[in-house]
């Protein structure tokens, strides 16, 4: 005569399986509070670099935003900077002219509200606040136009606001700027 095989406790089985869920779902808890904790001190002890002011009331009067020093530049190391006001409802310059295949950093703010600036098929992508500077930087590989428009709603002609950033060959970008005497590049040159 054969002995019935004993069927398992079916309570006891799911069980089982739920304290094994439990003590997985337990452990990716623990985990997600460890990171949190970790980045909130790690932030605290390491604050964001490069935070910069300026006075909104008189950028067009002294210091790095006159109007005479917006546009493009070359400096020493070779590198590009461009430096753009934004300013209900338009950047100053509306035109932006760089070069290709250089590092170029754009430096960026507002005189009178937060606007964003997102120059597209580009990983540019930033907000331009009063009173501080935004500064981002990157290579344009290849040349190209590319719009500019603001992406932060800022008053009711914030559809109108946009800007181009035109991208040349280096030798006509560095033959403009010989051409300019030193002046600042932009589109309208």
């Amino acid at each position: 005569m054969s002995t019935p095989e004993k069927q398992p406790d079916v309570g006891s089985v799911i069980a089982r399986i739920e304290r094994k869920w439990a003590l997985l779902m337990s452990a990716i808890v623990l985990v997600l509070v460890a990171i949190v904790v970790f980045t909130g001190l790690h932030q605290a002890m390491m604050p964001p670099s490069r935070v910069e002011t300026v006075q909104p009331e008189t950028l067009n009067r002294s210091g790095e935003f006159i109007e005479s020093n917006l546009g493009s530049v070359s400096e020493p190391d070779g590198s590009v900077t461009v430096r753009i006001v934004a300013q209900q409802y338009s950047f100053t310059p509306q035109c932006i002219l760089v070069p290709a295949n250089v590092p170029v950093t754009f430096r960026a703010t507002s005189a009178d509200a937060i606007h964003g600036m997102l120059i597209t098929g580009t990983n540019i992508n930033s907000m331009i606040e009063p009173g501080y500077v935004s500064t981002f930087h990157t290579t344009f590989k290849q040349p190209a136009e590319h719009l500019m428009p603001c992406h932060e709603f800022c008053g009711t002609g914030h559809q109108g606001m946009w800007a181009h950033v035109k991208v040349i060959d280096k030798q006509a970008f560095d033959e403009l700027e010989r051409r300019s005497g030193g002046r600042r590049l932009n589109c309208a040159r």
